[in-house]
């Protein structure tokens, strides 16, 4: 039996729950707003995305650290930590969650691969971060990247929801 996608498995838990999600992203370049917004009624529990390509929206919207930035890069583990973490304080979203990574074909160096793509999903109960690294191209790692942030987010809703 094929279970619903993602995107209605969020609208079937968070309709008339009272919880909200919100989205920070780079890498997925609205991907991830895209599908939640596919589904209609969504409108109750999504708050928005914002789609922070260059780092000075991430350090302006999100409050993204220079430091981080500097040290670390856009494409690490910190950086998608403060994007969740900025997004969720911007909207005052239940949970949020940010993609940041180089979905290729370009931008890549020996240290950070395509595909090397950091998540964050962020809730009361803190930031949680995750690193996938896809052999895709760039259009396959841009739709696993939101399908793996909606997971992210189904998966902290259900448990916060369950508490």
């Amino acid at each position: 039996m094929n279970r619903p996608a993602l995107e209605h498995q969020i609208h079937a838990l968070l309709s008339n729950s009272g919880a909200t999600i919100a989205a920070a992203e780079s890498c997925s370049g609205g991907l991830v707003a895209a599908r939640i917004t596919s589904v209609a009624g969504s409108s109750e529990y999504f708050l928005g995305s914002i789609v922070a390509y260059s780092n000075d929206l991430k350090q302006r919207i999100l409050g993204v650290s220079s430091e981080t930035l500097s040290q670390r890069g856009a494409v690490s583990a910190e950086c998608a930590s403060e994007m969740a973490a900025g997004v969720r304080e911007l909207t005052g979203a239940t949970i949020s969650v940010s993609t940041t990574g180089i979905a290729g074909p370009g931008g890549a160096t020996a240290r950070k691969p395509v595909g090397l793509i950091y998540f964050a999903c962020a809730s009361v109960a803190g930031v949680d971060v995750y690193d996938v690294h896809w052999h895709g191209d760039r259009r396959h790692n841009m739709e696993d990247a939101a399908e793996f942030a909606l997971q992210l987010i189904l998966d902290a809703a259900s448990a916060q929801l369950n508490d």
